[in-house]
């Protein structure tokens, strides 16, 4: 566990310590610490500060990725949207999910906020992690392996489906952030087709997650607005506590309607919108989560002639959603995020060629 706070930390400290199933094999109060800690204890997972002193949270994952892969969960204190965007980044470094810090005892939200942290400790503990490369080689590796994708297998595969393609849907959940990243960051800056996500996370942090999207892609990326038109090429993400949909006529909806899979924004909600709207026309990938949001919307959407993607078991960190939706034949293509990047880039060039 790494606070610098000793009130924070004790607080942390007393919550994941009251679960049988948890055991805290060391606590750091800043970035330096907390790399020595990770060798000493060989913990199986991490909880993870941002803002500290000597070393911050950001170039602490960075550097336990790289030395001593392990699951690193962010604990954000922080409710400034610009600061949270650090928060981000330690996703692109390696960390697996983001959490608000638990409220303390007699807040309204203190049950669900402990509740989510100790699930999402356990969660994560037992994801397989793998080493990340320093950043420059890291970004080498990955522009390798985008060369070295079989871009003529992926353009017969979806021969002749692309160009009636209007609009791009991602659904996500634990371990997402990171993955639509990589998948908007391979993108191309002229993409022509507008794009729509639904992400879960913990309130307060959709902000911060399209600033650093819209910093880390060169896309443009915001947040939602009711009656907001689509623009090609353009990123859209569901906002906190609102169901997202979208109109005839390419608007954007934004509804105080009833939570689906016990969730606001839900993705079977974007997914069935969007089925009625555009009918096949559409391009929908379901990516890493828990849960089955979307799967049966997927299976929907595939019926109606879409083109539909899950990814695949060895990338997600979590295969709960993207699962569910192989388990139902709703993915007409099962692949690893680089793959569905490059697919959506083909959509989008046949779109253009297509006009």
């Amino acid at each position: 566990m790494v606070e610098d706070s000793p009130v924070v930390r004790e607080f942390l400290v007393y919550i994941l310590g009251s679960d049988p199933d948890i055991r805290i094999v060391g606590t750091a109060s800043d970035g330096e610490q907390a790399i020595a800690a990770v060798k000493r204890c060989q913990p199986d997972v991490i909880t993870m500060d941002i803002h500290m002193p000597k070393m911050d949270g950001l170039e602490a994952t960075r550097r336990i990725m790289e030395a001593d892969p392990t699951p690193i969960v962010i604990v954000s204190g922080s409710t400034d949207p610009h600061e949270n965007t650090k928060t981000f980044r330690a996703m692109e470094a390696g960390a697996l999910a983001v959490l608000v810090r638990p409220m303390g005892i007699g807040h309204p939200d203190h049950t669900s906020t402990v509740r989510d942290l100790v699930q999402t400790v356990k969660l994560m503990s037992e994801v397989k992690v793998v080493r990340r490369w320093p950043q420059m080689r890291h970004e080498s590796a990955l522009s390798s392996a985008a060369q070295a994708l079989s871009v003529q297998k992926l353009a017969k595969l979806t021969d002749g489906v692309p160009a009636k393609i209007k609009v791009i849907a991602l659904g996500a959940s634990t371990g997402g952030p990171s993955v639509l990243q990589e998948i908007l960051a391979m993108l191309p800056k002229d993409f022509s087709l507008p794009i729509l996500i639904v992400q879960h996370m913990a309130s307060g942090f959709v902000t911060s997650f399209v600033e650093w999207l819209a910093q880390s892609t060169g896309l443009p990326a915001h947040v939602a607005k009711h009656g907001e038109q689509l623009v090609p090429g353009h990123v859209y993400v569901a906002p906190d506590e609102f169901q997202m949909k979208v109109e005839h006529g390419g608007k954007i909806v934004l509804t105080k309607d009833a939570l689906e899979n016990g969730l606001r924004p839900s993705v079977s909600y974007l997914f069935r919108s969007l089925a009625a709207v555009y009918g096949g026309d559409v391009a929908a990938c379901l990516l890493t989560g828990m849960g089955r949001d979307g799967a049966e919307e997927l299976l929907l959407l595939k019926g109606k002639g879409a083109v539909t993607f899950a990814q695949d078991k060895d990338s997600a960190v979590v295969y709960g959603m993207p699962g569910e939706a192989i388990r139902l034949n709703a993915a007409t293509f099962i692949m690893t995020p680089d793959k569905i990047a490059t697919a959506l880039t083909n959509f989008a060039n046949n779109k253009k060629e297509s006009l």
